[in-house]
């Protein structure tokens, strides 16, 4: 074993900030989304404040910003009389004339009496999975999951979905928020770390979503290697065909991080993952490699709660501020 740590970070809320990107995405889809329905024009914008959705994502289980934008949608959906949707996949109407049947009034008047309303719904109703919405977030981009469509059409824009999923968007047009985010963390920094140290990361985002970021800001000379959804859902896919098991590998399952150390082909003093929810920490307790949970708070609108949902999961310490990374890793006699 040599003494070079490995150091993994996650992409967003850690090194990326996502805060006019990714979490404006989902308060933008979740209003989109109700785009049609009766009581529409009365709904404040936005819906929610970035301070609300932070504390729901830190309720954990919620790592994938698809996942929060359908939960957050969910809850909101309490407060809307909707139509049963059809059981059968693809059959009724479209999401177009199903929205139409949609009745948001009583949503408009609870959003604007609520000083935190996806808490406030989250404390009376839990982890809410609301039919109508369930209904459009089954299957991918172009196959009926509509939540997925506009969320990936107000993040990547016109010109990269288009790119990607080889067709024009249908709800939004124009750049998109990704053109928004910016690094929390230097790259200087980044350089000293990879000299003395193996970085790499993992990420909950698809392949090109993380590479975008990484050649944008010309970081990902840095890192050693990325772990990406992707990987996890080769994995799913190959287990599911062999198994016939469907399985998820996403945080807070800790596939992700054990996949690092063999792709760098090396032992190490010690293995550190920075992430800034509960399911990132939790991966890492969970993980065979025996990482040390970092807690990062860089980005957090509300650094006190996401802090105490850090350490509850985990996380042996807290990261405010990257210019004490570096004491923090070398404080460490390793393993």
């Amino acid at each position: 074993m040599n003494g070079q740590k490995l150091v993994v970070f996650d992409m967003d809320g850690v090194i990326i900030d996502v805060s006019r990107s990714y979490r404006e995405a989902v308060r933008q889809t979740a209003r989109l989304f109700l785009r049609g329905a009766k009581g529409f024009a009365a709904l404040p914008d936005p819906l929610f404040s970035l301070v609300d959705l932070a504390r729901l994502k830190a309720t954990g289980g919620l790592n994938n910003d698809w996942d929060l934008t359908a939960q957050a949608l969910s809850l909101l959906f309490a407060h809307v009389n909707a139509p049963v949707p059809p059981t059968a996949p693809g059959s009724g109407p479209s999401y177009e004339r199903a929205i139409e049947g949609c009745d948001a009034s009583d949503l408009s008047r609870f959003l604007r009496a609520a000083a935190a309303p996806l808490m406030e719904l989250f404390a009376r109703c839990g982890r809410r999975r609301d039919p109508f919405v369930e209904h459009h977030f089954k299957g991918d981009v172009g196959t009926g999951n509509i939540v997925k469509e506009i969320f990936q059409e107000i993040y990547l824009g016109e010109a990269l979905y288009e790119n990607l999923y080889g067709c024009a968007p249908r709800f939004h047009r124009g750049e998109g928020l990704i053109c928004k985010e910016s690094l929390l963390i230097r790259r200087d920094l980044l350089g000293r770390l990879a000299e003395r140290h193996v970085l790499a990361i993992a990420t909950g985002r698809p392949r090109v979503e993380a590479d975008h970021p990484l050649d944008r800001f010309s970081i990902g000379e840095y890192f050693q290697t990325v772990v990406t959804l992707d990987d996890c859902s080769q994995e799913e896919a190959r287990i599911f065909r062999e198994r016939g098991e469907r399985v998820s590998l996403s945080k807070p399952d800790p596939f992700m991080l054990d996949l690092i150390p063999p792709r760098c082909g090396s032992r190490f003093a010690a293995c550190y993952y920075l992430g800034d929810t509960p399911d990132d920490m939790l991966a890492a307790r969970a993980s065979q490699t025996g990482y040390i949970g970092l807690g990062v708070t860089c980005s957090s609108s509300d650094r006190p709660v996401l802090q105490k949902a850090l350490l509850e999961a985990g996380a042996e310490h807290i990261i405010d501020d990257y210019s004490h990374l570096s004491k923090v890793i070398e404080a460490h006699p390793g393993m």
